[in-house]
């Protein structure tokens, strides 16, 4: 297993959780890491993307002011901090790699995928 993300569970509206993602990739160092989402019936959305050096952020409207990305690239772990939860928020989370790619919040762009972790949050 290439990516693996914990972290997920059932809160209320308002609360707080932390999404953790290991890698066992040999490339992390030098991918940059994003997490996206999948609600029931929807397609899976981008989140959040942080480069590989950790200097460059990207966030998704919806989450932007609410969620912090970061990583550890010394132990290989990508962190999705959610405050302020929504219900709205409900959704599986990914975390992903683009190994020596550009910068993207484009799906695509993605090798590597966890296999995900439920979040939902109730009103």
């Amino acid at each position: 297993v290439q990516l693996q993300a914990s972290g997920g569970g059932l809160v209320q509206a308002g609360d707080s959780l932390r999404l953790s993602c290991a890698a066992s990739l040999r490339t992390f160092s030098t991918s940059h890491m994003a997490w996206f989402r999948q609600a029931p019936g929807k397609e899976r959305e981008f989140v959040a993307v942080i480069s590989s050096s950790g200097g460059s952020t990207v966030y998704a409207d919806s989450v932007k002011g609410r969620f912090t990305i970061s990583r550890d690239n010394a132990e290989k772990w990508v962190y999705l901090q959610m405050n302020s939860l929504k219900p709205e928020d409900t959704a599986v989370y990914y975390c992903a790699a683009a190994p020596q790619r550009p910068l993207s919040i484009q799906r695509a762009m993605y090798a590597y995928w966890g296999q995900g972790t439920q979040v939902t949050v109730s009103s």
